[in-house]
């Protein structure tokens, strides 16, 4: 069973490598690479050596498997974590990053006094401008060049400019990348936003089906009919008038207004299907309250209780929950993350094998996963593997041993949950929420165990934000309903874009490298939350 979750606490293994390599090279050549400080000549010879090598110092590497076998393993260098661990700063934010308030000045004058127009200037430029300028006027120059506007006697911008291609309405836009790249940048001032990207309709057909209002909270829910998941999927949008573009202004009630549109769907479409809906279902029913939502919940766990009781099958077997916080694109026109700004969460229930007719294999989703390797692991070590992996979080000691240093993998904890760092990170910065009680999916959530999960979240990405994060995934892993394990908790993880870790052949084979020890991360976003040193 590989997993660093054993019944005695983590485990993990320690590489000290040590070995020789025979060397075949032919020739040996010396190239003139350069001058040192002193004038004297730097060369290619330690390149060339002759013999054999011997490698006996090479750095100690820490291998830790991830609790999830299916995630492959952290690899954490040891001489850059050591180095770390005596001073844990963490930063997201790319390096060599500067204001370019001056230049953006020069630039504007210049398209002012007719020196210079968009057109002369090259797509890259336009599109570093478009991502990274902080400059509104700036901005909003760039705005008109690339989207066609409707504009009001005094040229104020007042709508878009629509044509038909390929038998639908659309926006004219010069720049389909550009048009994004600005309309996604938090500098541009917020009319143009929402002219742009925010009011409802102006990105598409897609029809609103819910909405929460609460104080300065205004969130719509989208139905996106023809979908990348299989019987659709919905999208919680932070609205045009409550435009939150940046994590850290992401109040506690706009993450609630957003998790309450997801829980209110699912609990609303499993009731439907179950037929636990009464009166006409055209009508709509409008915002529950708390009360209702809980009440609705009861009726639908008890409903498919009853199914399983019977026998009966389900007709969706669980639920999928994602966040891409962030968005980027770089000068040459690659895409880095999420499609849009604005804050938004997406979510669906994911289908039986009965609804799919197949007995072929049941729809995919990664709780199905968890719920396989927790069987798995149940029979190979006679101990649940949730009850273990939160009691070997509370009894963490450090894999390099060393005293007086954070030991703690808990940033932050309720009677409910906790936010956590994993022992074996991904991402160079994973971070997780775990249901402290037996809950595996939200039918078992109550109230109170939901305002915890919407805390939580809230709290571990902007944590992350804190430290620098501008783009961020978040992900939920949830028990599939027709499942009977009490032990497998509903979990959440985030993994922050790392600036030099974009993605390669190494995360494509499951295989996470990182520099730091998981206990100095944890320290790090402590002190950013105000946590102190939790468990020291």
């Amino acid at each position: 069973m590989r997993s660093c979750v054993a019944p005695g606490g983590f485990e993990f293994l320690v590489h000290r490598p040590g070995y020789r390599v025979v060397n075949r090279r032919a020739t040996t050549k010396e190239y003139h690479l350069g001058v040192d400080e002193g004038g004297s000549e730097v060369t290619s010879r330690i390149n060339f050596p002759a013999g054999d090598i011997e490698i006996d110092d090479a750095t100690v590497v820490f291998e830790v498997p991830n609790p999830f076998p299916f995630w492959g393993a952290t690899f954490i260098l040891g001489d850059s974590a050591a180095a770390r661990a005596q001073d844990p700063r963490f930063s997201f934010t790319p390096q060599g990053r500067e204001e370019g308030a001056e230049f953006d000045s020069f630039f504007m004058e210049a398209l002012k006094q007719g020196k210079l127009s968009w057109d002369q200037v090259p797509r890259h430029i336009k599109l570093s401008l478009a991502q990274n300028s902080s400059d509104p006027e700036l901005l909003s120059s760039l705005a008109r060049w690339c989207a066609g506007f409707e504009t009001g006697q005094e040229g104020t911008p007042q709508g878009l400019l629509y044509r038909v291609m390929n038998g639908r309405l659309v926006a004219s836009k010069r720049d389909k990348d550009i048009y994004e790249t600005v309309a996604n940048n938090p500098a541009l001032p917020d009319e143009l936003k929402r002219l742009m990207v925010l009011n409802p309709g102006v990105q598409g057909t897609s029809p609103i089906v819910g909405e929460y209002s609460s104080g300065r909270t205004h969130v719509w829910e989208y139905l996106r009919a023809n979908s990348y998941v299989p019987w659709g999927h919905f999208a919680s949008n932070m609205a045009e008038d409550a435009v939150r573009y940046r994590v850290l202004d992401l109040t506690e009630e706009d993450m609630r207004g957003l998790r309450h549109l997801y829980y209110q769907r699912i609990y609303t479409q499993m009731a439907h299907l179950l037929g636990l809906l009464d009166g006409d279902a055209t009508a709509p029913l409008g915002q529950a309250s708390e009360d209702e939502l809980e009440e609705l919940r009861l009726r639908v766990a008890r409903a498919v209780d009853k199914r399983l009781e019977a026998g009966e099958p389900l007709p969706f077997s669980g639920t999928l929950w994602g966040w891409n916080y962030g968005y980027d694109i770089s000068s040459s026109g690659y895409r880095l993350h999420a499609s849009h700004q604005q804050i938004h969460n997406q979510y669906a229930l994911v289908p039986s094998a009965s609804l799919v007719g197949s007995a072929v294999a049941e729809p995919f989703s990664i709780g199905m996963m968890v719920r396989d390797f927790c069987s798995a692991y149940a029979e190979a070590t006679g101990r649940p593997f949730f009850e273990t992996y939160l009691s070997n979080i509370a009894a963490n000691t450090r894999m390099d041993g060393a005293d007086g240093l954070p030991s703690s993998l808990v940033v932050h904890e309720d009677g409910n949950v906790m936010v956590v760092i994993p022992k074996a990170q991904r991402s160079q910065g994973e971070v997780q929420v775990i249901a402290k009680q037996p809950v595996g999916n939200i039918l078992e959530a109550d109230t109170a165990m939901r305002r915890s999960l919407d805390t939580a979240l809230l709290v571990a990405v902007q944590g992350l934000a804190k430290l620098g994060a501008e783009m961020v995934t978040l992900c939920e892993a949830s028990k599939p309903f027709s499942s009977r394990d009490g032990d497998q908790r509903l979990f959440y993880y985030l993994l922050p874009r790392h600036p030099y870790s974009p993605g390669s052949f190494s995360e494509r084979q499951q295989r996470w490298v990182t520099g730091h020890f998981p206990e100095d991360f944890a320290e790090a976003m402590r002190r950013e939350i105000g946590g102190g040193q939790a468990g020291e």
